[in-house]
């Protein structure tokens, strides 16, 4: 049963480092969470019972896993064959929108959670994107957030009617992932039933050697604390 004193939110929850610290954050507001989560053909879907771990864990009463399976399309290297790349230095990462980048993945993914939100009576949506790490992706820019918040309170029945204002919330948005990680820890997250390696072991263990691992463990350094997943041997 949903608290009905407490105002409503949806959070994307894709059970990584950034999408774990956000629902802390709407946890911490004082919101009543349902989370949202997507199968949507990534090879990294192991970040998918990382989430329900997460949920159970945080005392979330409602989490969907909706099913669409973007590899109908491709395009991307978590989405079809393409290598995921490894070892690249942080002007690499930086430089350009990376392979890993799955086309109009956050538009998909909001507009699958304001749907869940209208259902809902639920007026705000947070969601885990940030724009330092991973300024290479078009659609985790500020300028992209204010857009669709734009758009939800023009597409649906209760923007249109009034009965709800959409706020997309993206409190990561200007963090760095050392800034991220601390105040994470602040609010009490445990890190080490994340998932963020885009290339994941077939026992488990995150590769440490692509982007996302890369960054994750630069931000657990500068953090100065050490990050509790468990990395391919050959990491460690």
């Amino acid at each position: 049963m949903n608290d009905t004193t407490r105002p409503r939110a949806i959070v994307l929850l894709s059970g990584g480092l950034d999408s774990t610290t956000v629902l802390a954050i709407a946890l911490r507001d004082g919101f009543d969470v349902a989370a949202l989560s997507v199968r949507y053909g990534q090879r990294h879907a192991a970040e998918l019972d990382a989430a329900a771990r997460i949920a159970h864990r945080m005392g979330v009463t409602r989490h969907e896993i909706v099913d669409l399976d973007l590899r109908v399309f491709g395009g991307s290297a978590l989405t079809s064959d393409i290598p995921v790349p490894k070892d690249r230095d942080e002007r690499a990462i930086g430089a350009g929108i990376p392979i890993t980048y799955v086309p109009a993945r956050n538009t998909v993914f909001l507009s699958l959670a304001l749907a869940f939100a209208e259902t809902l009576a639920a007026a705000d949506i947070f969601l885990g994107v940030n724009a330092l790490d991973y300024s290479g992706y078009p659609d985790c820019r500020p300028a992209f957030i204010d857009a669709f918040e734009h758009l939800a309170n023009l597409a649906t029945k209760a923007g249109v009617e009034g009965t709800s204002r959409y706020t997309i919330h993206a409190p990561l948005l200007h963090l760095s992932k050392a800034e991220i990680i601390a105040l994470g820890l602040s609010l009490g997250v445990d890190y080490g039933g994340t998932c963020s390696c885009y290339d994941p072991l077939p026992t488990g263990e995150a590769c440490g050697h692509c982007d996302a691992c890369l960054l994750r463990l630069r931000g657990f350094e500068a953090a100065g604390v050490r990050d509790p997943i468990a990395y391919a041997p050959a990491r460690r």
